[in-house]
């Protein structure tokens, strides 16, 4: 049995000193999916001292590959050897340190995505995220008496409130008849008195 080992997801480290000018067309060349992170210039180590400005590197591979030859890229841009990644979503929440809020928050938007990279495989929200923007969406409905679904979805449009506007879409059942009821409880209420 080979001790070679094979993957389709590695990442890499470079150093904005040490790659080459040309680097990102160098990447855009090998046709693999990538994505590069910000620029990573407020790292700190343990002791507090300022890390050397660094790059996060994914290369996505549509079958496995060896070390080697991942590493042979690697090298011919000057970066650090790879790294077998086990999770392609875990390295690329770390690219802005979104689950790590003691270290320093990367914009998402200087990320860097080649070659058809699909971040929509990799930036859906966590099963607790939803559950969380749920009940913020149900206080949302009671909090402005929103009772029409059409509502909802045009207020959290108008409000630029995406998260909440992505998880209503996506529970359109549940928000319906959560809608439905309370505008009929409401109305019960209401008439009662």
């Amino acid at each position: 049995m080979s001790n070679v080992k094979k993957g389709r997801l590695w990442a890499s480290v470079g150093y904005p000193e040490s790659l080459p000018t040309d680097w990102i067309e160098k990447l855009t060349e090998t046709g693999l999916q990538i994505a590069i992170s910000p620029l990573h210039d407020k790292d700190l180590n343990p002791t507090g001292e300022e890390k050397k400005p660094h790059y996060h590197i994914i290369f996505v591979y549509e079958g496995p590959t060896t070390y080697n030859h991942v590493k042979e890229l690697c090298s011919s841009l000057n970066m650090t050897i790879p790294i077998k990644l086990e999770s392609l979503r875990g390295m690329y929440r770390y690219h802005i340190h979104i689950d790590n809020p003691e270290k320093y928050q990367y914009n998402d938007n200087e990320r860097i995505l080649l070659n058809g990279f699909d971040k929509s495989s990799v930036d859906s929200l966590t099963e607790t995220q939803v559950d969380l923007l749920q009940n913020e969406l149900i206080d949302f409905v009671v909090d402005n008496n929103i009772t029409e679904y059409s509502k909802l979805i045009l207020e959290l449009k108008r409000n630029e409130m995406f998260d909440l506007l992505k998880v209503a879409k996506k529970s359109t059942i549940f928000f319906v008849s959560f809608i439905k009821s309370y505008k009929f409880s409401h109305f019960s209420d209401n008439s009662a008195n």
